[in-house]
């Protein structure tokens, strides 16, 4: 093979050939700098065997399939602690100052001054707080902070804010003025009941306001007695005056509505007048006392006859009828003329006191 090489290169000359560059031998230094091409620079070494690339696909597959593992089972995890919160309400505690009553607030301020709020109260500094939450809706925000509305919850809320509580709370993001209107309206009927005026006040407040169209469609929607509803909106159009004459607004009672109606129609001067002279007395006569006389109805008159004596004389007997009269009557001789002057004067002085 070499000899048939040689043979046919024999007559080839290399003279006067110069080559364009320098030739680079690998051992003899370049003067000139040396140009490493892009292609010379090798990627990292990457698995040229098909089990190499086999198992590097493997091994990264595994990594991620462990990783969703993990994710997955904490995903279940966090399932099955809020499937223990399924259907349960969220409480939160909030500054009750922060809380207002709303436009349809019913409790009236001496609601706050009766023995069974004062119980409440004591029952609440002793838990520490409120046990059973109110509920409010989100009202907006004022200078940067979230305001509330009571829907209801009027005396929890007012006795943490007098002890100076957080008032645990159910939130509604978004309520319209009829829902708050009418979850209010159940709620004080399933607990402590409103007194006739405040319910009357209440219900004359949606109707004035147009809430409901009627007191017939007000009753339909609120599932409560006619009848009862109107008795209560008519106490709360009393005349203030007349209101007054009470020891407190929730003295009044429903079934009194219709009498003090009637005697408002008959003869208003001398009601308001009555009313103004019993608002005097504040605290001296039973709710009934006063009602009775706003109406011009004294209390069932009692028989009575008594005997005055006199030096161990009858002088006078005393006596009243029925009809509530009353006589007294002189024995003869007891009273000379003079002295029946005198008597006369005594009983006007006695009756314009």
């Amino acid at each position: 093979m070499a000899k048939k090489i040689s043979e046919k290169t024999s007559g080839i000359s290399l003279a006067g050939f110069q080559p364009k560059s320098k030739v680079f031998d690998g051992q003899t230094p370049s003067s000139e700098p040396r140009v490493v091409s892009a292609q010379l620079v090798r990627e990292p070494v990457k698995p040229f065997t098909g089990a190499g690339a086999f198992m590097n696909s493997i091994t990264g597959k595994d990594e991620v399939s462990k990783a969703l593992a993990e994710t997955s089972a904490k995903l279940d995890d966090a399932n099955k602690v809020l499937a223990k919160f399924e259907g349960a309400t969220l409480v939160k505690a909030l500054d009750a100052h922060k809380v207002k009553r709303s436009q349809w607030a019913n409790r009236n301020e001496a609601e706050f001054a009766t023995v069974e709020f004062e119980e409440l109260k004591a029952d609440i500094a002793a838990a520490g707080g409120n046990v059973q939450p109110i509920k409010v809706r989100v009202a907006g925000v004022f200078d940067g902070q979230t305001g509330y509305e009571i829907v209801f919850g009027h005396r929890r809320h007012q006795a943490c804010l007098l002890l100076g509580l957080p008032v645990n709370s159910i939130i509604e993001e978004s309520m319209t003025d009829l829902a708050l209107f009418e979850e209010m309206d159940r709620e004080n009927r399933a607990r402590k009941s409103l007194s006739a005026w405040e319910q009357g006040r209440m219900y004359q407040e949606a109707l004035t306001k147009g809430l409901y169209p009627s007191l017939r469609k007000l009753s339909e929607s609120l599932g409560v007695n006619l009848a009862d509803a109107s008795r209560s909106v008519d106490l709360a159009k009393l005349p203030k005056v007349v209101v007054d004459a009470f020891q407190t607004p929730l003295d009044l009672q429903v079934r009194w509505s219709k009498f003090l109606k009637d005697a408002l129609q008959k003869n208003p001067d001398g009601v308001l007048a009555i009313a103004k002279e019993l608002s005097t007395q504040k605290g001296k006569l039973l709710p009934t006392q006063v009602f009775e006389r706003l109406i011009s109805k004294e209390a069932d008159p009692v028989k009575v006859e008594m005997e005055i004596k006199v030096e161990g004389r009858k002088g006078a007997v005393f006596r009243t009828d029925a009809k509530g009269r009353v006589t007294l009557e002189f024995e003869s001789g007891v009273l000379s003329v003079g002295r029946q002057k005198e008597l006369f004067g005594i009983v006007k002085d006695f009756l314009t006191r």
